[in-house]
């Protein structure tokens, strides 16, 4: 398989970017991480890049955050309490099939992150794990989840680079409106 995010066979998921769950995380990485989520969910938006969002048991740790809920609100949340999105049917209905590659995003790389991107390989998914848009209460365990999923065959990349995988061509019509959001 092809080491590229391509628009055309990518799909979107954002775990469990929720707002008591954000609280509890280093200041400055969940802002990076907010930022960064953000700008993934709009280029999808723009890009027609079907997304995904989940929300780990929403009564204990809140809804979405308002910053992906802005650039997500044609989709309803994946309620779920298994810590892999993969365990929950709603979950695996609105994963495409002709979408191969599955772009993962969001909270915590350890847990929800690592599990569900180890069940989507199961599934014959490609994952493509963005490392600065997922994050951890712990620097050290958010290591420990990149160096398991990269030893596990997911590919480890970054926000800028699956938003220039994606338009594949700076001729692409979305181009200019996808390089303002990383600017």
């Amino acid at each position: 398989m092809s080491q590229l995010a391509q628009q055309a066979l990518s799909q979107l998921v954002i775990v469990d970017m929720q707002v008591k769950l954000a609280s509890v995380m280093a200041l400055e990485s969940m802002q990076l991480t907010i930022k960064n989520c953000s700008i993934l969910a709009q280029a999808a938006h723009l890009l027609s890049v079907p997304l995904i969002v989940t929300e780990q048991y929403p009564q204990g740790l809140g809804s979405t955050l308002p910053e992906i809920q802005q650039h997500s609100t044609h989709i309803k949340p994946v309620v779920k309490t298994t810590f892999s999105a993969s365990g929950e049917p709603r979950f695996k209905q609105q994963l495409h099939r002709d979408q191969s590659q599955i772009v993962l995003a969001g909270m915590e790389a350890h847990i929800c992150v690592l599990q569900t991107a180890l069940s989507l390989q199961q599934m014959g998914k490609q994952v493509f794990v963005v490392e600065d848009a997922i994050i951890s209460r712990s620097s050290a365990n958010k290591a420990n989840a990149i160096k398991r999923l990269r030893e596990a065959g997911c590919v480890i990349t970054n926000t800028e680079s699956v938003l220039f995988e994606w338009l594949g061509n700076a001729n692409h019509p979305a181009f200019k409106e996808v390089s303002k959001l990383i600017r």
